[in-house]
């Protein structure tokens, strides 16, 4: 439960205090961090949260291995734009422009407390433009820097490097996001048996084939079109030793960001 939770990490902001805050983001070259999730079906063997608990992990996988950084981290916004995920239930979806309104209302409060910038670490693909245009929208309004990303697009070279799979078989509730699971959380993992996931199947060959091959061309399709189960992919291939490797590496890359955009406003 979250109230058995807040405050492990010194630099969450739902455990410190407001000066304590403040304190942080008065320092030269403060960074709040924002993730992003949203709370969406993973097929029938990853829980809801699947999102918004990996992109948490992702942020503190790179807490861990930043020093002498002044960073405060928000609680992670937990409801993302999943309007392709509906019909099969388990979702709860914001509207775009309203979960738009909502990023800009917590960086621009936020900044309020004197971070010199705010980077939002995204954790699906649903809500990918959206987190591209709250950049800009946010930017243009605040002497800050205000920067963007999402976690599964960095490092995705050396991540290529550990699957199992060919391209396609990491894509939602797949190989990737299953591995994560495993690594963090395996008691919300169901049993191989429910690991269902199917082969991605877009039209256009320009189009997104997993989490590590967005594509060149978007396109709107219900994920019942996709999938019968809502899991895309390999999920059966997945392993904790994949998710321990994934998460490190990505630990490492979101840290080398937070570091380079400390010195960036230092």
């Amino acid at each position: 439960m979250l109230y058995e939770t807040i405050g492990q990490r010194e630099c969450e902001w739902a455990g410190m205090t407001a000066s304590g805050v403040r304190d942080v983001g008065e320092q030269c070259g403060s960074v709040l961090v924002i993730p992003v999730g949203s709370v969406e079906q993973h097929g029938n063997h990853l829980p809801v949260v699947t999102d918004t608990l990996l992109v948490e992990a992702m942020v503190d996988a790179a807490i861990e291995r930043l020093d002498d950084v002044p960073v405060v981290v928000t609680p992670p916004v937990w409801s993302g734009f999943s309007p392709h995920h509906l019909s099969f239930g388990g979702t709860l979806s914001l509207e775009f422009a309203h979960l738009r309104a909502t990023l800009e209302d917590i960086a621009h409060t936020g900044i309020q407390n004197g971070f010199d910038a705010v980077l939002f670490v995204n954790g699906h693909g649903g809500n990918g433009p959206l987190i591209d245009a709250v950049v800009s929208t946010v930017g243009v309004d605040t002497e800050a820097e205000v920067l963007g990303t999402t976690y599964f697009r960095l490092a995705s070279d050396r991540i290529e490097e550990l699957r199992t799979t060919e391209t396609g078989g990491m894509a939602h509730g797949g190989e990737f996001e299953t591995s994560l699971m495993l690594a963090l959380r395996p008691d919300l993992v169901g049993d191989p048996d429910a690991r269902d996931g199917e082969p991605m199947d877009e039209h256009y060959e320009w189009g997104g084939q997993d989490l590590l091959d967005g594509g060149t061309v978007t396109v709107y399709r219900s994920f019942d079109a996709y999938s019968s189960s809502g899991a895309i992919g390999a999920p059966k291939r997945a392993s904790a030793e994949t998710g321990d490797r994934i998460r490190s590496i990505i630990g490492e890359e979101l840290a080398a960001l937070m570091v380079a955009i400390h010195e960036n406003n230092a």
